[in-house]
């Protein structure tokens, strides 16, 4: 009676049956199609110009997707056979553990050409960049971790013992890295600064991949007990233990601070806030068995679909949490500032009008638009992309334009001895500086000292008048009178006040 044996990229990447399911009341927020790349795609990484690698087991190569326009670009790069987890280096190189030809490739990836190939027994399984520089690797069916120069691409050192079955590292802020030994069921901590082991943490069953949230914990995939454990790393404890989809196996940690789970067995993206260690919203479906997922600085989460052979993108529903300024013209025009999360492509409204100008950062968290022109009043900001909307109620307030205005006063017309008037009005003209234009229907006040001569309404030519001659002699005494317009809102804007003085001359 014969045994079969397997390799260990089989016993890497074997699971219990997987029913092929998705989550049917979960919210959808994908790109459409899903983005196709070769067989088997296992590890994501992302390289310095924003695109991303993505490493094809089955088809033994790396496609490169550009994250712009979320398409693959390029031929594929070989690497060795079955390659899995990769990483990228500080020195822009990316290094692929190919698991069953027991190697590891190496690809500069300013060129996208293969520079090395580092022979590496024990099934290596994944990659990740240590503080040094270096590269530490995973080597499954060897029990142990080995580090890489990066420099030389040679290995250095002695391997580093862990448990059985390691796969996923991640290495802390205070430099330990955390090793998921999937056979073990726990995860072995190294200082990467002595490649020595500090201890071994107890997790949940068949850990596959660990990632570290801002505030310094790590978030542990366990395949087989569908949840992930969180250790604090300063005390080495596990603090929490997270249910979330069916056969978790990879894990990966947003610029929020959210961390998502890749569930396997069910097809799915868990969303964990990592303040509070729960589970946020409903399930995302994904494509066919995903393994692994890396999220972009824009927040956009791609997800390798090993059984379907493609990328799925998740866009996740923007959020809002500010506008500046506040207000602004009628007219429009402000250029204002939208903050919050995962607005790439987004459009904006203001009013439910369309502003103009609108631009997006590339970390999808601010967007820069100039208002349209809108009713006085409150008005609701909504941005809207792929995958939803949101919205600041009542975000700006559209206040009418500030006019300044002219107003300007005829001198009386009298003679002094004997007192006598030449003309029986006297007029004051108000003009809207901003258009050029006379102003009609505002009270225009004349007074002579602290005498009120009268109050008129201008017409059609902006023009008020009151009678001279029943105030002849109050004119005469203080040398001339006022006229002052104490400022108004108009339909279309706020008029400033204005004012002028007139002396008495004779013709």
């Amino acid at each position: 009676m014969s045994t079969q044996v397997q390799s260990p990229l089989q016993e890497l990447l074997q699971t219990a049956a997987l029913p092929d399911r998705t989550a049917s009341s979960a919210r959808t927020f994908l790109a459409t199609p899903p983005i196709p790349v070769g067989t088997g795609p296992v590890g994501l990484a992302f390289i310095p110009n924003g695109n991303l690698y993505v490493a094809n087991s089955g088809s033994g190569n790396v496609s490169t997707i550009d994250t712009t326009t979320d398409t693959v670009i390029g031929a594929p790069i070989p690497t060795g056979t079955s390659p899995v987890w990769l990483t990228v280096a500080p020195n822009g190189n990316a290094y692929v553990p190919n698991n069953i030809s027991n190697n590891v490739t190496v690809i500069d990836t300013a060129t996208s050409t293969v520079i090395a190939t580092i022979p590496l027994s024990g099934g290596p399984a994944a990659a990740t960049a240590i503080p040094s520089g270096n590269v530490y690797v995973s080597r499954f069916g060897a029990n142990s971790v080995q580090e890489i120069d990066t420099t030389t691409n040679t290995t250095v050192g002695a391997a580093i013992p862990t448990g059985s079955g390691p796969v996923g590292i991640a290495v802390a802020p205070n430099g330990k890295a955390y090793v998921a030994n999937r056979f073990a069921s726990n995860v072995t901590v190294i200082d990467t600064a002595t490649s020595a082991v500090v201890t071994t943490i107890p997790v949940g069953s068949q850990p596959n991949f660990v990632a570290i949230a801002p505030n310094g914990n790590a978030y542990v995939a366990n395949i087989t007990s569908d949840n992930v454990s969180v250790i604090d790393t300063t005390t080495d404890l596990v603090i929490a233990t997270i249910p979330v989809g069916s056969q978790p196996w990879g894990i990966a940690v947003g610029p929020n601070g959210d961390a998502y789970t890749a569930n396997r067995g069910s097809n799915d993206v868990t969303v964990i806030d990592t303040v509070t260690n729960t589970v946020v919203g409903t399930p995302i479906p994904v494509g066919t068995q995903p393994v692994a997922l890396v999220v972009a600085v824009n927040g956009k989460i791609y997800v390798s679909n090993f059984a379907s052979a493609d990328v799925s993108v998740i866009q996740l529903p923007p959020k809002l949490t500010s506008i500046t300024p506040t207000q602004g013209p009628t007219t429009g025009g402000t250029v204002v500032t939208i903050t919050g999360e995962n607005l790439t492509g987004a459009s904006v409204t203001i009013g439910g009008n369309p502003a103009t100008g609108v631009s997006v950062n590339a970390a999808g968290t601010q967007i820069t638009a100039t208002t349209p022109p809108g009713a006085a009043g409150p008005a609701t900001v909504t941005v809207i992309t792929t995958s939803g909307g949101a919205s600041l109620v009542n975000g700006f307030t559209y206040v009418l334009p500030v006019h300044a205005t002219t107003l300007t006063a005829t001198p009386a017309l009298a003679k002094l001895f004997p007192p006598h008037v030449y003309f029986p009005f006297l007029t004051a003209t108000l003009t809207d500086q901003v258009t050029g234009l006379p102003v009609a229907g505002q009270p225009i006040t004349f007074t002579a000292g602290s005498h009120v001569l009268g109050t008129a309404l201008t017409d059609a030519q902006g023009v008020a008048r009151v009678n001279e001659t029943l105030t002849l002699t109050l004119i005469l005494l203080n040398g001339g009178y006022d006229v002052s317009f104490a400022g108004a809102t108009t339909p279309s804007a706020t008029l400033s006040p204005s004012s002028d003085h007139a002396e008495v001359i004779e013709p």
